[in-house]
Formats: structure tokens, sequence, C-alpha cells
């Protein structure tokens, strides 16, 4: 690494980008004249007053396009993961053995309904009678793979990206006001430490990073909680599938007629606290991850970088860091999934994050805790290697166009 010198760095860079190598060359040549270390001052300022050139709604719009291009690609593991947790927490996937009669009945011995049948190929089921044709166990899903393979069996591929919508939804004003947030808050601590306490620099990406999340997650939990809703269960009688707004509406519906209408609101924000203590962890050990083994990369590249090249150290540094993150946190993304299925509205208030986390150890131990980590370390690794390298390769074209002005 020592062979990146001040000038091996692309000038594109934010300051928070090229602050470490200027710091270890200032380290690993203590007896440089005091001409070197005016340079790398000179160098550290003029990156982030290029940085600063991009106005938040550039920002904001670099982040949003790569959030929807990340909700749309990992969908299908995110209804694995989520359908997985529900499972775990006692959503059934089998329509009650008691409807069978009635519905086979209504519509012939001949009919071949996919609330009954876990496929066409199943030699476990019953011919005709009181019980399901399949068992319900035929109904369990196994693992990710097998989750995939049932619901498109039973529901139709097109269902491995149910909630999309909401996915969209939640990633445009998630990413546009996290990723934003995060460079501003970042280049801000940066500034303000490089000149009054150098030794706490290195924590500026953890605390950034931490301090953005919990804005974002405060004002698009609602819409999380309608895509929880959407991915975990399962619409029976062909019945059409509710979007988002018919969602949160039937989150507020069991207490409408109530006067508590503030109580009722609070509905929607149910399992924000899970949500905060999943995501301010998870972005804190993302970040503090993602920038050495970015700056590392880039460093490597030099001066003469390109997008591709961009593309390449920010993918491979946000799919390290996504998948550390999303394994580390899984517990409390387990009790988040828990909290926002919860379909008794007196419950939900009352359930906190401690006793959701209490009851998934009483009732499954470091298993239940872990239910899920598979798609979720598999869907989040793609993910903020995505929205990171997508992000940063726009930043690089909107630098080149200033550059050119």
């Amino acid at each position: 690494m020592v062979c990146s010198s001040k000038s091996g760095l692309p000038a594109w860079l934010s300051a928070a980008s090229r602050m470490d190598f200027d710091g270890a060359a200032n380290v690993s040549r203590s007896d440089a004249s005091s001409t070197a270390s005016s340079l790398s001052s000179s160098v550290v300022n003029r990156g982030a007053s290029e940085d600063s050139k991009m106005g938040f709604g550039e920002r904001s719009l670099s982040a949003a396009g790569a959030a929807v291009l990340s909700a749309i690609l990992v969908n299908p593991l995110d209804v694995a993961k989520t359908r997985l947790q529900a499972q775990a927490a006692g959503a059934h996937y089998h329509q009650p053995q008691q409807d069978f009669g009635r519905r086979f009945a209504s519509l012939g011995p001949n009919t071949m309904l996919s609330e009954f049948r876990c496929s066409p190929s199943c030699n476990r089921g019953g011919i005709f009678g009181a019980e399901a044709v399949c068992p319900p166990d035929c109904f369990q899903y196994k693992g990710t793979l097998d989750v995939f393979y049932k619901v498109i069996r039973q529901e139709g591929i097109a269902r491995l990206w149910r909630g999309t919508n909401a996915g969209l939804a939640l990633a445009i004003p998630t990413v546009g006001i996290y990723l934003p947030c995060y460079d501003i808050f970042r280049n801000w601590i940066e500034d303000f430490t490089t000149h009054n306490a150098p030794g706490l620099t290195p924590y500026a990406p953890l605390v950034a990073g931490s301090v953005a999340r919990s804005l974002a997650c405060v004002v698009c939990s609602p819409i999380e909680l309608a895509r929880t809703r959407m991915q975990a269960f399962k619409v029976w009688n062909g019945a059409n599938a509710p979007g988002i707004w018919k969602t949160l509406l039937g989150v507020l519906s069991p207490v409408k007629r109530t006067n508590e209408s503030l109580n009722n609101y609070r509905l929607l924000w149910t399992g924000a606290g899970a949500q905060l203590a999943r995501d301010v962890p998870f972005s804190a050990i993302c970040w503090s991850t993602l920038e050495p083994i970015r700056r590392n990369l880039l460093a490597l590249i030099g001066e003469e970088a390109n997008a591709a090249n961009v593309l390449g150290a920010n993918f491979s540094a946000g799919f390290v860091a996504g998948s550390l993150a999303a394994a580390a946190t899984c517990p409390l993304d387990v009790a988040k999934t828990r909290r926002q299925i919860e379909k008794d509205p007196s419950k939900a208030l009352r359930m906190t994050t401690r006793q959701t986390l209490a009851e998934v150890w009483r009732d499954g131990g470091a298993k239940g805790l872990f239910t899920g980590v598979g798609p979720r370390v598999a869907r989040a690794g793609p993910s903020v290697g995505i929205v990171v390298s997508f992000y940063e390769v726009v930043k690089y074209f909107l630098h080149q166009s200033h550059s050119s002005d």
C-alpha cells in the first residue's frame, strides 16, 4: 500500500476516501519535510472541495437509481428470508383443514387447488376426504431454495417479486436520505476531527452511518412494515394481493373504531425500535468495514481510475461489508420481522425488542435467532455492493461533467 502516494488516488475521491492514505504516508515517512506535509494537506482540502460541489439533489439522484436496481434484483431473496422468519414465528402457509371439504365440494372433485397441493407431482396427498390433499408439512419451508421452489409451484414465479413495489417505495426515500446524509455527515465529521481531534477521524464512517441510517429508518418505517407483511403472508382463494396502502389500512382496521387515534397510528411504526436496533449497528459495521477495503482497492487503481475500476472496487468492498454486517445483525432482523407480522394490535404495541429476542431464544435457541441468515446474507452482500458501486459511479460521471465545465 505504501506504493500509493498522495498523487496515486483518483482526484475525484472525497476527502474521506483519501485521508487514510495521506495519513499512512505521513506516518511511514516521519522524517519527511514540512513541504511534503503541506502538500498532503492541500490534496485533502482540494478533494473535500471537489466532493462538496455535488449537491444533495445529485447525491439523492445517484442513490435512488442504485436503490431501484438493487430492490428489483434481490427481492426474491428478501421474500425467502421473510417467509422463513415468519414461519418460525408461527405463520401458516397451508389452508386450514376445515376449509377443504367445503371448497372441494363446491368446485368439484377434479379441481386442482394449489392451496391443497404442494405440487402436481406430490405423491403424499390423500385422494378425497376430510383432510387436505397434501399434509401440512408439505407446505413447510425447509430452506432458501425450498422457498423458491414452493412459491413458484404454488403461487407462480411473480410471487418472488411480491413487495417489490413497497421495496421501491421504501428504497428510493430510504437510500435517497441515507447515502447523501452519510456522505455529508462523514465529510463534516472528518473535516472537524482532522483539525481538532485527529485520533477520532477513523470513527467518522461509523458515526455518520449510524446517524444517517437512524433518520432514514424513522421516516420510512411504515413502508417497511407494509413490505414485510406483503412478503410474509400468503394470499388465499385466488384473491388479489393487497398493495401498500391496503396493507397499511389493514394494520389500522382492527382498532379503527376506538377513540385512541394517536395509539392507532403508532401501529404504523410497529417494529421501528427493532428496525433501528438492527440498522444502526448494521450501518456501523458496514461502513467501518467498507471504507478501509474500498480505500485499499482504489489506492491500487491510482489516478488512472475509470468507471469499470471504480465499479469493481466499490462492489467488492460493499459485498464483503454487507455480508458481514447482515450476518452479525440477523437476530435483530428476526425480532423485527416477528414484531411486524403480529396481528394483535394490543400485543404489537406492548412488544419490545428485548422481549421478542428472549421469546425467540426460548423457542428456538441460537438457531431461532439466526433463522433466514442464508438468504439475508445472500441478499445484503450484492445489495450493498450494487447500491454503493452504482452510487459512486454516478458520482464519478457527475464529477467528470463538473470538471469539463
